[in-house]
């Protein structure tokens, strides 16, 4: 890549400057060219955790709607910051420019490193969104396990001032699947987890896959190659129609926020 390309980092919920530095801290655990630049941005309302078919709809409406207009907008790629793929699929069918996923981007890059692979996770309210990803991706056959420690996410502060108790558990969660189920790669559940990943990579005999990071080298990747997915499994909508989509979440976003001032 001569010119510097430009990727926009959907973070599925919709927070602060600090929320999302949590987010971007991600980019500390890859290594990644200098004509690169990747800009984080959270939606405008949407769900609290993602750990139902409730949240799943409102995953996909709210992170759409940010990326909606990332090609207009001079981006030259999307990342979606969730294991949901939330909103990948709709984005893939509006924009000619690479959108990537990392819970497909997991499951598959586990293939290229063993035959079979367990996620572990924090929550077991996520079990059903890795067991859809994976079944949309005919890999079923290929999971070995989902171990969940059960410990409820903070998708904002993530895993600050938690770490003696969540990392050592989620080590532990990792060995089971790979002694008991025969893991042989190990996913991390969640981008929120991502602050574990170094602890857990040095405490486990086979390989980690940290998924955030792993869809900023994807993109990298597809970049290079001048790459991006096919119109013929993503056909472009005859009749676009992104001012309601804008519409849907500005409505959403004036809720949100009459909401909060009414709680007070």
């Amino acid at each position: 890549m001569s010119e510097e390309k430009r990727v926009l980092v959907i973070v599925p919920f919709a927070f602060d400057e600090s929320g999302i530095g949590n987010r971007e801290a991600q980019l500390e655990a890859v290594e990644l060219g200098g004509d690169i630049v990747f800009e984080f941005k959270g939606v405008k309302a949407g769900p609290a955790i993602l750990d139902s078919h409730h949240d799943a709809v409102l995953g996909d409406m709210a992170l759409f709607e940010v990326g909606i207009e990332a090609q207009n907008e001079g981006y030259d790629a999307v990342c979606i910051d969730t294991m949901s793929d939330s909103g990948v699929n709709a984005l893939r069918s509006v924009l000619d420019i690479p959108v990537i996923g990392p819970g497909r981007a997991s499951y598959c890059t586990a293939l290229m490193l063993g035959d079979k692979f367990s996620v572990v996770t924090q929550w077991d309210g996520w079990k059903p969104l890795y067991k859809k990803g994976v079944k949309e991706a005919g890999l079923e056959d290929k999971l070995a396990s989902i171990r969940s420690i059960n410990v409820l996410p903070d998708p904002e502060n993530l895993l600050g001032g938690k770490e003696e108790v969540v990392f050592p558990k989620l080590v532990s969660a990792a060995m089971a699947a790979i002694e008991e189920d025969g893991a042989e790669v190990i996913l991390l559940g969640s981008t929120t987890m991502h602050q574990a990943a170094g602890h857990i990579a040095e405490n486990i005999p086979v390989p980690l896959i940290n998924p955030g990071p792993l869809t900023y080298k994807l993109a990298e990747f597809y970049l290079g190659l001048g790459i991006s997915q096919s119109r013929k499994c993503y056909p472009s909508p005859a009749f676009p129609n992104n001012e309601m989509v804008h519409a849907m979440m500005d409505g959403a976003k004036a809720a949100a926020i009459n909401k909060a001032n009414f709680d007070k």
